[in-house]
């Protein structure tokens, strides 16, 4: 059985090595925020829209 060793005292390899086995995966979620855009922005993407319902112009 090993001494208790306070967290301050660990060299840095023990401290990564005990920070890794804490660590646990998020299952496969994204853990970055998400947002809707705001409808109400303008959109320089949406405003050529029009010109793609026009039959004689490309896009």
């Amino acid at each position: 059985m090993e001494n208790f060793v306070p967290y301050e005292k660990l060299s840095k390899k023990e401290k990564r090595k005990l920070d890794n086995a804490k660590r646990g995966s998020w299952g496969g979620m994204s853990p970055v925020t998400r947002r809707s855009d705001n409808p109400k922005a303008y959109n320089r993407k949406r405003t050529q829209d029009w010109k793609k319902e026009l039959p004689g112009l490309r896009p």
